[in-house]
């Protein structure tokens, strides 16, 4: 692998790392000071591997790099005084500090800016951006893309957020053990968002997709590596995401059209993200507490059961009955129904769904044209039609005009 290709590899698996540990180590009063030294490290590994070769040890060499970076940063005069200086009261931490780049550390470091970036304090979509950002390693211009949005916008909001983080003097550690639990919940949210962001993403960029998932993936893997943070609701949701990526390569065509449930190719399906997955819901049953990530893992567990069944729909069927008693969401109440038409028919499924009044969906009238379609074909093809109307994403509207053209 020459330098051209590594570079960009382990910017993704690095960058996160050092800008982590010398966040923790400085404090978010110099954020942009760690995000400063993170990317000068690697356009002088750029121009040093493109000279003289890849190094041995080609991390090592990053860390070196990183650890003299912040050294000869805290040393300028300029630095020193307008940014380190006015923090020293608060976070002292001397000059001679040696940056610790341990294995260890970078996955405490980690650890604890999730649970950082993830304060109540900052808003939802923020969150989801900083966690992009420092977290993945995902350039600003990537996290547009995730988002439908452009560079400017992305900047300002991660500017605002970072801004958030030094107003509330938010510290770079794991909340005490009495508050874990509240604020667990909030990084959790967080990383199923992150997951929603790739699996059910609007851009066509697969890379980008399957990459949002998999980092979601990693963070709720580290969640689960420390004991302070391994809860039953942690590996629900690690479970629920390895069953929903098992499908993945099957939910999307070769044109990038989406794939419905009942036309996918099952041996496209990933049996060892399933074999994962039954293993992690396992260890989420040792609780007492049933969480929404339980449920909602239950019933994409028997969405990697194959063929269709009565036993398989019913299971179903009862899992979402019990999911929107815990949290009512219309969209798991719209689901519930296609569920519904396979155990009790459309007619029953139909009068559910139109209860729901979800008219401004593409996903209803997408459901509801599916219903229709032995029943009333007029109708089948108007929903369609709406739904089409509706869709924002070329892959939906591909989906959509060959179920009407079926």
């Amino acid at each position: 692998m020459d330098h051209g290709t590594i570079i960009p590899h382990l910017f993704r698996t690095e960058y996160r790392k050092i800008v982590s540990v010398l966040c923790r180590h400085f404090g978010f009063r110099e954020m942009e000071v760690a995000e400063d030294i993170a990317s000068e490290t690697f356009q002088v590994a750029m121009q040093a591997w493109g000279i003289e070769g890849l190094p041995p040890n080609p991390v090592g060499w990053l860390y070196n790099t990183a650890k003299n970076k912040a050294k000869n940063h805290l040393h300028r005069d300029a630095i020193f005084r307008e940014k380190v200086m006015p923090a020293l009261e608060e976070n002292p931490f001397s000059l001679n500090d040696e940056i610790d780049l341990s294995p260890q550390n970078i996955n405490d470091s980690q650890l604890q800016m999730m649970f950082a970036v993830c304060h109540p304090a900052i808003s939802r979509e923020s969150q989801i951006g900083l966690a992009l950002r420092i977290l993945c390693g995902f350039g600003i211009d990537e996290i547009a893309t995730a988002f439908v949005s452009n560079k400017v916008t992305i900047n300002k909001r991660l500017f605002r957020a970072k801004e958030k983080l030094r107003d509330e003097n938010i510290r770079i550690e794991l909340p005490a053990p009495l508050e874990i639990d509240q604020r667990l919940d909030q990084v959790l949210m967080t990383i199923y968002l992150l997951f929603n962001e790739g699996y059910y993403s609007v851009s066509q960029n697969k890379t980008l997709r399957k990459d949002l998932c998999l980092e979601a993936m990693r963070l709720c893997s580290m969640l689960i590596e420390n004991e302070a943070t391994n809860k039953p609701r942690v590996n629900a949701l690690l479970a629920l995401m390895c069953f929903h990526a098992s499908r993945f390569d099957a939910r999307i065509s070769s044109s990038g059209a989406v794939v419905l449930y009942e036309e996918q190719d099952a041996n496209l399906w990933n049996l060892d993200l399933i074999s994962k997955g039954g293993y992690f819901l396992k260890m989420a049953a040792q609780g007492e507490t049933l969480s929404k990530y339980h449920l909602e893992a239950g019933i994409a567990a028997w969405h990697t059961q194959h063929p269709d069944s009565i036993e398989k729909w019913s299971q179903i069927l009862a899992l979402y009955d019990q999911l929107l008693e815990i949290e009512f969401s219309p969209i798991a109440a719209l689901n519930r129904t296609y569920a519904l038409a396979k155990t009790k028919g459309e007619h029953i499924a139909i009068a559910e769904a139109e209860k729901l009044d979800l008219h401004d969906n593409h996903f209803f009238h997408g459901l509801l044209g599916e219903l229709y379609e032995h029943i009333d074909k007029a109708k089948s093809v108007q929903h369609f039609l709406n739904a089409l109307d509706l869709a924002k994403t070329k892959a939906d509207k591909q989906a959509i005009r060959k179920r009407m053209a079926r």
